[in-house]
């Protein structure tokens, strides 16, 4: 593993997901998925999201989108947060999902909705808003 590219990865994951999670998503590993979480921190958020080409903001609203259509409503949900800190709007987040009611069908984007109007509802909570 590339220890560099950990800890680019590392501050980046925290600056998008919040310190908070990610270190408590660190410590909580254990032996079977620590392998994982330097994996994920490592490519995933120093070798693709430390790339200068697309900005963070760009970056959430396609995972905003490609998650939608995984159907993959813990990570949307952490995500939308994500994209919040990243300085995608909630009108914004409403057009990338209803992009999904057309290319990915209705029943995902009626599942991404309610789960991205939680998370926002929690984001929100969680900074006085």
């Amino acid at each position: 593993m590339n220890d560099e590219l950990f800890e680019k990865g590392l501050s980046i994951r925290k600056s998008v997901l919040g310190k908070e999670f990610v270190e408590k998503s660190i410590a909580s590993a254990d032996d079977f998925n620590m392998p994982l979480q330097r994996l994920v921190t490592e490519y995933c958020w120093g070798a693709v999201w430390g790339r200068d080409t697309l900005p963070k903001k760009t970056r959430s609203m396609l995972n905003l989108a490609m998650l939608s259509a995984l159907n993959r409503p813990h990570e949307l949900k952490m995500h939308v947060a994500g994209a919040l800190r990243n300085g995608v709007t909630k009108d914004e987040i409403r057009e990338v999902l209803l992009q999904v009611a057309i290319y990915c069908g209705v029943p995902a984007a009626v599942d991404s909705f309610r789960t991205a109007r939680e998370a926002i509802n929690d984001y929100e909570k969680s900074e006085g808003k």
